[in-house]
């Protein structure tokens, strides 16, 4: 038996920390677009008459849809590990975990959980994302 040739043993020690952040922003984005599209549609998810602090119902769904849109975009830069991708997931993440603080009065568990899910999500791309992850695994 001999040992395996180290030129074929590929180490990435941040892949699954980068499935992981891109999968929240994806599903970030994709929940974004449902309730965009059901905002857009009148659809009876929502109160009619409600007041929203940006215009109307259809303005927060066209704004729904546009961050739903942008952050499948920054989940498929953060899978491609390229930079412009992780900063983003970073700035979209930290703009999230402010958001969960506004969230919070009407549904805190929920906001506690999704808080901490952005933390996790802001670890791996600040310590994994970007091309230069594979350089952590160099050092001996």
């Amino acid at each position: 038996m001999s040992a395996a040739d180290p030129s074929t043993y590929d180490v990435d020690p941040g892949r699954g920390w980068i499935m992981f952040a891109g999968s929240m922003l994806a599903l970030g984005g994709t929940m974004d677009l449902i309730y965009g599209i059901a905002a857009v549609g009148n659809s009876h998810v929502f109160v009619r008459g409600a007041e929203y602090v940006i215009g109307d119902l259809k303005t927060w769904g066209w704004l729904r849809i546009a961050a739903g849109v942008a952050l499948l975009v920054i989940a498929f830069g953060v899978w491609a590990a390229t930079e412009w991708g992780r900063w983003l997931g970073v700035l979209a993440t930290a703009l999230n975990m402010l958001l969960q603080f506004v969230a919070f009065p009407s549904q805190p568990a929920v906001a506690v959980v999704l808080f901490f899910v952005n933390v996790i999500v802001l670890y791996g791309l600040l310590t994994y994302g970007g091309a230069d992850r594979r350089s952590l695994s160099d050092w001996h």
